[in-house]
């Protein structure tokens, strides 16, 4: 058995009509990232990319044990290779289009990744970029990465935390439509997400009292009533509740107050109410480098904070530069957690 202490990070390499393959390869190929990859995804797709980029092959893996015990730096999981087999046929995806293949293909990578995880076979799993109409012609009821892991691993309740340039922001609500927003809102889910934060923040990113501001949820958080009711009649409660339980919780604020205050540092994270008012602002300050990460699994999951570029995929002219941020974040939060695990 090799003795090498570098951590197994999982990558599931996403929609094959994408660009995910392509930039798990060109990541495998520059090296330098301080753990080994197991990639999960299916070899002809893999091998598809590896042609065009002209890069080393790889070596298969019947399991991660058997990998673990490899002086190889990255490797394809046999298991992950079958399931693409089995979901994706004779052909291959076509680059750049919208495939049922492709989304039973990605969603049972993603899987495998989670159970890999949660076995401790693997110290983190990072997905790459998955097309989510894909995923819905699939039959797969998630919406998203994030609610897909959460009920693999039997969790309640997640959330979806973006980090880069500074700035970290949760979000209450994610893949929903907006009009849904105001009803999703509600005092004990912000109570129970503010719980969750402070708790995370703690044990992830080794904060030890963790400073959390609040968005609200309408224009100048709801002006006094005058522009909805929501913010002085859920948020403010759900905040001050979370204060009474000795969280340092902040708000409602303004977003626009809110997110440039997180990224000066006068908070630790941000707490916006949904997914379009907490996204911009941190793709403005890392367009290239932010990284999503869900709390509250049993294990760390890190992602690319892109999509699958339909436009540019087999073209070769993908960047690593998110798939790189996310997988250094995920070495990270495995070794915040593993030390978490041993107090």
């Amino acid at each position: 058995m090799t003795s090498d202490p570098r951590p197994i990070i999982a990558i599931s390499v996403g929609d094959p009509a994408g660009i995910g393959p392509e930039i798990a390869l060109k990541l495998v190929a520059e090296g330098g990232l301080g753990a080994r990859l197991l990639l999960l995804g299916n070899r002809r797709v893999l091998e598809r990319e590896r042609a065009m980029l002209g890069v080393p092959p790889l070596a298969s893996y019947a399991s991660a044990a058997h990998f673990a015990g490899s002086p190889e730096e990255a490797g394809v999981d046999a298991e992950a290779d079958r399931l693409g087999e089995d979901a994706l046929g004779a052909s291959l995806p076509t680059y750049g289009l919208i495939d049922r293949r492709a989304g039973l293909a990605s969603h049972a990578w993603v899987m495998r990744g989670a159970d890999l995880a949660l076995r401790n076979e693997v110290a983190a799993l990072v997905t790459g970029p998955i097309h989510k109409e894909a995923w819905g012609l699939a039959g797969v009821a998630s919406p998203g990465h994030t609610e897909a892991l959460a009920q693999r691993a039997g969790v309640a309740r997640v959330l979806m935390l973006l980090t880069g340039g500074g700035l970290r922001v949760a979000l209450a609500t994610i893949h929903v439509a907006l009009a849904r927003v105001p009803s999703l809102v509600t005092h004990d889910g912000l109570l129970l997400d503010l719980r969750l934060l402070h708790r995370e923040m703690i044990r992830l990113y080794g904060v030890s009292a963790p400073r959390i501001g609040v968005c609200g949820l309408n224009p100048h958080a709801g002006e006094g009533g005058r522009f909805g009711a929501e913010d002085g009649a859920v948020v403010r409660p759900a905040v001050l509740a979370a204060r009474a339980e000795g969280i340092d919780a902040t708000g409602p604020l303004p977003a626009d107050a809110c997110l440039p205050r997180a990224a000066a540092g006068v908070f630790d994270v941000a707490l916006a109410m949904y997914h379009d008012q907490g996204l911009p602002a941190v793709k403005t300050l890392a367009p290239r480098t932010a990284v999503n990460v869900t709390l509250g699994l049993p294990f760390v999951r890190t992602s690319v904070d892109h999509g699958t570029a339909f436009d540019v995929a087999g073209r070769g002219i993908a960047t690593t530069t998110s798939l790189r941020a996310a997988i250094e974040e995920a070495i990270a939060l495995a070794a915040a957690r593993k030390i978490s695990m041993s107090r």
